[in-house]
């Protein structure tokens, strides 16, 4: 299987969701619902203060981890689907949805969590080191992130485990690993940024 060698444009996405409006089957997979029970309990805290979810799909995680977070902002990069963000979290006046890539659209702002979810192996190398430049800018002494990843085989510039460990590699000199998890599927990885930024 050869590799995609440049990070995965915007048309790449527009187009599998142009052809089904959950092509993942966020809302359906148990792959999906068990994943996100597992993240939502490692995250090391029961309530952040203001949390960021980069690549939020059609919003099905970001709507249950609203539930454990003051502010949370979200984006994705492919207008259907954030629209879709959007209807499903329209009850939540404490969600922001926005459209954007990352790393290119960061948010301003700081945060004490960052979720980072099935989305870093899409991304070049380069662009994951400035993502994990964004990150170490973004994210508050203290504050936790989280990578979860499938770890089969794909055409992506990254796989799962080269994506993770490359983030993890990149960001010693701001976040220290706290706790791994692995299934059968994929990987759970918790990051704390050091106490002294």
């Amino acid at each position: 299987m050869s590799r995609a060698t440049e990070t995965l444009p915007v048309d790449y996405f527009a187009g599998i969701y142009a052809s089904d409006p959950d092509p993942w089957k966020f809302a359906t997979s148990s792959y999906e619902r068990d994943k996100y029970a597992a993240t939502l309990a490692c995250l090391p805290r029961a309530r952040y203060r203001a949390a960021f979810e980069p690549a939020c799909a059609i919003g099905v995680f970001t709507r249950a981890l609203s539930e454990r977070c003051d502010r949370l902002l979200a984006s994705d990069l492919v207008p259907t689907a954030v629209e879709a963000a959007r209807a499903r979290c329209a009850d939540r006046p404490t969600v922001e949805i926005r459209q954007g890539a990352v790393p290119a659209d960061w948010p301003e702002g700081r945060f004490d969590l960052i979720v980072l979810s099935e989305f870093l192996y899409f991304l070049a190398p380069p662009d994951l080191t400035e993502l994990v430049r964004r990150v170490g800018g973004a994210i508050e002494p203290g504050g936790d992130m989280v990578l979860v990843h499938w770890i089969g085989e794909t055409d992506y510039p990254q796989s799962g485990d080269e994506a993770a460990e490359s983030f993890i590699a990149q960001a010693a000199p701001f976040a220290r690993l706290l706790h791994q998890d692995r299934t059968d599927k994929y990987r759970l990885d918790v990051l704390r940024a050091g106490e002294s930024l």
